[in-house]
């Protein structure tokens, strides 16, 4: 007796839980439904405004803008083209050519002992250009030239 009232009470439990199941999945499906009826109406509303805002938006306007676009960026080009030209160069310089051309100048002042060209150049005087300093030397830019207005260099 006990045996059998104790199947009883885990068929009654089964039938609960079961039960209690069916209903959550009832909830579950009854909210799915109104989820999606909102989003349902999110975009009606969301396709409503796109074809008022699309009605203020001339697909003609658009293209022209673009095409305008197009040959403001091809005058661009044509502009930096123009600037870009050599003058007095060949077109077809052989990098090859250049390197060496570059190397051999390289090696040619690699060779040259004169380096007084590198020689700072004395602070210019108070002088007035082409006038004389006080020891009589005659002045340009402040720098002290020569009878043939060359800059003197300074003597070591």
């Amino acid at each position: 007796r006990v045996l059998k009232q104790k199947k009883q009470y885990e068929n009654q439990l089964e039938n609960l839980r079961q039960q209690s199941f069916n209903m959550e999945q009832a909830n579950f499906a009854t909210q799915t439904l109104k989820d999606t009826k909102t989003t349902v109406d999110a975009m009606k509303l969301g396709l409503k405004d796109m074809k008022k805002e699309y009605k203020k938006v001339n697909l003609d306007e658009i293209e022209d803008l673009q095409d305008d676009m197009a040959d403001m960026l091809e005058i661009a080009n044509e502009v930096q083209e123009t600037l870009g030209r050599t003058y007095g160069m060949p077109d077809d310089i052989d990098e090859a050519d250049l390197e060496a051309e570059l190397e051999a100048l390289g090696d040619d002042l690699a060779l040259d002992e004169d380096t007084s060209y590198l020689d700072e150049v004395p602070a210019p005087s108070d002088t007035i250009p082409g006038e004389q300093d006080s020891s009589g030397t005659k002045t340009q830019d402040g720098v002290q030239v020569d009878e043939f207005g060359l800059p003197v260099l300074a003597r070591n």
